[in-house]
């Protein structure tokens, strides 16, 4: 089964800023003050605007431990960040200048400290909370810790259960919660941890509500088609061909990138596909295949059909290495926060080729 996605989502180009490292915040969680709020942001849409997209996809906002993917509270922006008044005032502003925004769900699983998690650990199979998670309960003694699934090893982040109502009807709420208060859209952080059966019971009941809300999931390999017609998604992020696009790019292997372009093709007919040549989570693009080839990466990204998303900085060929250990997105997270507050250049960089 699919959908079809909002009329505006075809023409949308995003501009996707993280937030936490974008406006400064300690992101290992030992400060909680809040250096810039998230209307600090208002100051940087003119340029957005200048730079020719119409959406701003924000990462992680809300109550978090440490980098905004181990959250705290789904109802309630991250104190680092500021209040839920910047969060309206940033949403009004990019409104009035026809910017839509799309938000970062975090919805496969829950920082260890969250109150409902913590009330599992003190009472087990007790808690009222317990039908949030997947955890030992035949195994579990009072006073022992809670032996629950985590999301791919990391210990800090515990998983939800997805087979429980309870799981479903909590993220149906943090949707229309924040589509209530102005939200266009949302990114479903780790979409492919979660059976595709869930969000296909979730995201028809909140676009009852919402029917012009649009969403795309964060999947990074498998057959992206079926995932869409079982999950009823708008859209998936393009993996396949951020990569073929770093390979085929820097390592001249245009047979790749032409193999990734023909598959690329071929989903159209179900779904359009989130493409980016940059995120957070990634090397930036100009450390990928060098900053004087970032222009054909681009002109590759603009040219395919798709959704497209800048990732913010890219567009100055800013710089940043993605490590292969714990915290290793920390460069690239790192150089967005030395840069939206530190470093305006004022001019369009590659992006004006």
């Amino acid at each position: 089964m699919t959908t079809t996605p909002p009329d505006w989502a075809a023409t949308s180009i995003w501009w996707h800023v993280y937030p936490l490292g974008a406006l400064g915040a300690d992101t290992t969680g030992a400060d909680r003050d809040c250096r810039r709020p998230l209307s600090a942001l208002i100051d940087w849409l003119d340029h957005a605007v200048a730079l020719g997209v119409n959406g701003i996809a924000l990462g992680p906002i809300f109550t978090s431990a440490t980098h905004g993917y181990d959250t705290l509270d789904h109802f309630r922006v991250d104190p680092r960040l500021g209040t839920d008044e910047d969060l309206r005032r940033l949403i009004d502003a990019c409104h009035a200048r026809g910017i839509r925004v799309c938000l970062d769900g975090v919805f496969n699983h829950v920082g260890r400290g969250h109150p409902a998690f913590a009330a599992v650990e003190a009472d087990g199979p007790a808690a009222s909370t317990a039908g949030l998670f997947r955890f030992d309960r035949d195994g579990w003694r009072p006073g022992e810790p809670v032996r629950a699934d985590v999301f791919e090893g990391h210990d800090q982040l515990v998983a939800l259960d997805h087979s429980s109502p309870e799981v479903a009807e909590l993220v149906v709420a943090v949707l229309r919660h924040w589509l209530d208060r102005g939200a266009d859209g949302w990114r479903l952080d780790a979409a492919y941890a979660v059976p595709p059966e869930f969000w296909a019971r979730v995201l028809p009941e909140v676009r009852r509500t919402h029917p012009d809300a649009w969403f795309t999931g964060e999947v990074i390999h498998g057959d992206a088609a079926r995932f869409v017609r079982a999950s009823t998604v708008d859209s998936l992020t393009q993996y396949e061909l951020w990569q073929a696009l770093w390979h085929g790019i820097a390592d001249r292997n245009f047979f790749e990138l032409t193999h990734a372009l023909e598959r690329h093709n071929g989903l159209l007919a179900t779904f359009l596909p989130s493409t980016f040549v940059g995120n957070h989570d990634v090397t930036r693009i100009a450390s990928a295949v060098g900053p004087e080839l970032v222009p054909h990466a681009l002109a590759v990204l603009f040219t395919v059909a798709g959704v497209p998303s800048v990732y913010a900085g890219d567009e100055y060929g800013w710089t940043g290495v993605k490590e292969q250990r714990l915290g290793g997105d920390e460069p690239v997270a790192r150089d967005a926060q030395d840069g939206l507050h530190g470093r305006f250049a004022g001019f369009h960089g590659v992006l004006a080729w």
